[in-house]
């Protein structure tokens, strides 16, 4: 059995601080052959996830938050933004989920927010994600830029 509490969440979280990418993830997976692929996100404010979409192989992905909350952002194929999702426990909003090929990045809007993602699996680095043309790679001062504006964009 598989549990999830405060505990385990404020580990999490503390490990996401600690970090440089600003973001920790827990696997729930049994590894990366799973076809259910199932893992916690700690996620903080700071940091960037890069635009990508899971396609060939095609996966869905979908975000359960637990605790805090996130912008979950879509994208059309020019890095026009084409819809927006808050997900928090307080307003409501529980679950998102993106169908493969549709590109994405998470915002966290507060510290300690962690959710639950869920996707197809099985993993393999080599193709799991692509990354938009158009949005700047990770540890880059151009990245923080782009969050900026993305931010503004959608008043956040």
């Amino acid at each position: 059995m598989k549990i999830v509490d405060n505990k385990v969440l404020e580990a999490l979280s503390a490990e996401a601080k600690a970090s440089l990418r600003r973001r920790k993830n827990k696997d729930y997976h049994t590894g990366p052959e799973d076809l259910l692929q199932r893992l916690l996100n700690a996620i903080e404010p700071e940091t960037y996830v890069r635009p990508h979409k899971h396609q060939n192989p095609d996966k869905r992905e979908v975000f359960i938050i637990l605790k805090g909350s996130a912008a979950i952002v879509s994208f059309d194929n020019a890095g026009n933004i084409t819809g927006k999702a808050i997900i928090s426990r307080e307003q409501g909003v529980y679950v998102v989920e993106i169908p493969a090929g549709i590109w994405h990045t998470v915002i966290s809007l507060e510290n300690n927010t962690v959710y639950y993602e869920v996707k197809d699996g099985p993993y393999n680095p080599e193709n799991d994600k692509t990354f938009a043309s158009w949005a700047p790679e990770e540890n880059t001062q151009a990245a923080v830029i782009y969050m900026g504006l993305i931010r503004q964009k959608l008043n956040l």
